[in-house]
């Protein structure tokens, strides 16, 4: 009892001090040319008190870090699964036993607490390859679990993209699932209720103002700002409510309307587009947490709404497809430094949130454009090489780095190629027109960055660097 009192206590001085927060969640992926240590990330969201993660795969030594930990997770079957599990039944039980149950005796256990199986699955770019694997691939894994004896605590689910239903140009109260794959995602819909598994929703207000120039920019906000929309006796004033009550009505038209639904990922990302910036990204979380801190909930559902932001740190190696943005959707950098002030708790009481502790870089050079170089026309094959394998989505428009001179967009290029390489010497050639420097040629917009310490030790850079450069010889 007295114990109980203390910790009751500790929550609510937490309270007092904006430093509890309630079941606030956060994705961390690793599409990075070196991940964080997880021991870092671990500690990262004790310090800022979330207490939820939700990772996209089930990396063994990963999971691992969270025995004990009390934070709890939600793993990751990647899409590239999805046909093996759907009819190998032995495959889907091997998985269980080695990624779930083995983690649940693991020192002190794994509070593993959904299993997300495949990731957005419906995307239209996919053009239907999931489409018959996606549902008995989540069958299998919930029979697996529940053979397992873990049914009942552990569920598994599918995280959708927003996209699988809309209302068209009428309010929340016409939404329904998307007429091509209505009839699967009714299944779902019922297998999910059924079962008592959450639905996922993916909910991302920038990519609206991404994709239409014409789209309400306050309505991605939560200031309430701008004309909103109108449905019937309810009046919107920002997206994530009419899309959240969009997705209730189509659960309820399919026969599912007790499933517990869940937003899944929602995030600002900070560079890579005009929009995204740490101005704008900063007046987004202030908005939502303060939103998620009232439990007011949405017209349809009053109270408390469950959700992971997106994302943890940036990914310096995710798709650029969608666009340059992709690889910052980061609240921290790639080396778990924060980026803007955040207030997790939702009360206003905005400061920096902890950063990754003990993290180790290498040695602080940089890789850049040489001094006597004159001739920019022989430069410009090996910057765009450069890009093609680093990263230079910050050189984009409207981004952090946009207004460099061609002589450092070319020196950013290089130095972006050299650290996601280890600094490998090889990586810092590019002809002769590349030197190794002491000097830091970051600006008070634009960031060089030097390259932290492989956690797991793994050292791909000489691989790499020498297919890079027979690549580099042939494009000479």
């Amino acid at each position: 009892m007295a114990r109980a009192m203390v910790l009751l206590w500790a929550c609510y001085s937490a309270l007092l001090t904006g430093t509890c927060v309630n079941g606030l969640g956060v994705n961390w992926g690793t599409q990075t040319s070196t991940p964080l240590d997880p021991k870092y990330v671990v500690q990262m969201l004790k310090d800022n008190k979330i207490n939820k993660v939700k990772l996209f795969d089930s990396d063994h030594w990963t999971v691992h870090q969270f025995a004990g930990t009390g934070i709890e997770v939600m793993l990751g079957i990647p899409n590239l699964n999805l046909k093996k599990f759907s009819k190998d039944y032995d495959a889907v039980q091997d998985y269980v036993k080695e990624n779930v149950s083995d983690h649940l005796r693991d020192h002190g256990g794994v509070k593993i607490k959904y299993i997300a199986v495949g990731n957005e699955p419906f995307l239209k770019a996919y053009k239907g390859e999931y489409e018959k694997t996606i549902f008995p691939a989540l069958k299998n894994v919930q029979k697996a679990l529940n053979e397992a004896g873990l049914g009942n605590k552990i569920k598994a689910t599918i995280p959708q993209n927003a996209d699988v239903y809309n209302s068209g140009t009428a309010g929340p109260s016409a939404g329904n699932f998307r007429p091509e794959i209505r009839d699967l995602m009714v299944k779902i819909s019922r297998f999910l209720d059924e079962n008592n598994c959450p639905f996922i929703v993916n909910i991302y207000p920038f990519l609206s103002l991404y994709e239409n120039e014409d789209f309400p920019i306050e309505f991605a906000f939560f200031d309430g700002g701008g004309q909103g929309v109108q449905d019937r006796n309810i009046h919107y004033t920002n997206m994530l409510d009419a899309n959240l009550d969009t997705l209730t009505y189509s659960l309820k038209k399919a026969g599912a309307n007790k499933v517990k639904i869940i937003v899944g990922e929602i995030g600002w990302p900070t560079d890579g587009n005009q929009h995204a910036n740490a101005k704008m990204a900063r007046r987004f979380y202030n908005g939502l947490l303060k939103k998620l801190a009232s439990n007011k909930g949405t017209p349809l559902h009053p109270g408390y709404i469950e959700v992971y932001l997106f994302s943890l740190t940036d990914e310096n190696q995710k798709s650029v497809a969608p666009g340059y943005f992709e690889r910052h959707w980061g609240i921290f950098r790639y080396d778990g430094q924060p980026k803007f002030p955040i207030d997790f708790s939702g009360q206003g009481n905005e400061k920096m949130p902890v950063g990754a502790k003990n993290v180790t870089y290498l040695s602080h050079q940089w890789c850049v454009l040489n001094d006597d170089v004159k001739n920019m026309s022989k430069v410009r094959v090996t910057l765009d090489y450069a890009c093609s394998l680093g990263d230079c989505t910050s050189l984009s428009y409207g981004s952090s780095c946009n207004k460099l001179s061609e002589r450092m967009n070319a020196s950013y290029a290089f130095n972006m190629y050299y650290q996601m390489n280890e600094q490998s010497v090889e990586a810092c050639d590019f002809n002769g027109v590349a030197k190794i420097t002491n000097r830091n040629y970051s600006t008070q917009e634009c960031l060089f960055p030097v390259e932290i310490m492989s956690a797991a030790g793994k050292n791909l850079a000489g691989t790499s660097v020498l297919v890079g450069l027979l690549s580099l010889l042939a494009l000479s």
